[in-house]
């Protein structure tokens, strides 16, 4: 009968050794298929951190999550309406509110004729159109606006409000008017024609602060 005998052999290997075996080891196909790509690592890696800035928020703030979902959603609605009304919609907006638009320009007189036949037969949206155009042509007229196309009412009220302060209040009323009528659909009024029908008569009369030591 032949007998084994199992005699344990210590295996002495020193650390250059372990270091050489280990990284053998590693370059073993099987290790490097089972690591997850470069995107991968970086989107685990974003991905962490951001759970962590989000539970970090969350454990500080009122309501937790949902809480700070509800801030989330109200700064985005924040920044959407800034650029409604600073970014280039607004200034598409602002572009195609203009006085004249693609009308050729007449004078102030014939804008007035215009206005008061369309006040007459009671087409009161035309009368405000063109009444408020009357007041603008004629602040060009004299000078006290420079003759520019792509001018809103808004932007002519208040160039003309610094040279005519006392009728300042009333330009800006007057552009107001022009523009709800003109832009935002509401019907002219024969009131509104009768106040810029005086806003015109003023602005006429009125002279401008840098001639009134003059």
């Amino acid at each position: 009968m032949v007998s084994w005998v199992l005699i344990d052999v210590p295996v002495d290997i020193d650390r250059d050794a372990a270091r050489r075996a280990a990284a053998e080891e590693l370059t073993d196909p099987k290790y490097r298929d089972a690591q997850p790509n470069i995107l991968q690592q970086i989107g685990q890696w974003l991905g962490d951190r951001l759970n962590e800035l989000l539970n970090g928020l969350s454990s500080s703030f009122p309501g937790g999550v949902f809480g700070l979902a509800l801030v989330l959603v109200l700064l985005i609605v924040l920044v959407v309406v800034i650029r409604l009304r600073t970014g280039k919609i607004a200034r598409a907006a602002r572009a195609e509110r203009t006085v004249f638009g693609g009308t050729r320009r007449q004078s102030a007189g014939d804008y007035r004729r215009a206005a008061a036949e369309a006040a007459a037969a009671g087409r009161y949206d035309d009368a405000v159109r063109d009444r408020f155009r009357a007041v603008v042509r004629a602040l060009e007229e004299r000078a006290l606006l420079d003759v520019r196309s792509g001018r809103t009412a808004d932007e002519a009220a208040a160039e003309a409000g610094l040279l005519l302060p006392n009728v300042a209040d009333a330009l800006r009323r007057g552009a107001r008017l022009f523009d709800d009528v003109h832009y935002g659909g509401r019907e002219g009024t024969e009131a509104a024609y009768t106040e810029l029908t005086e806003l015109d008569e003023r602005s006429r009369r009125e002279r401008p602060v840098a001639m009134a030591g003059q």
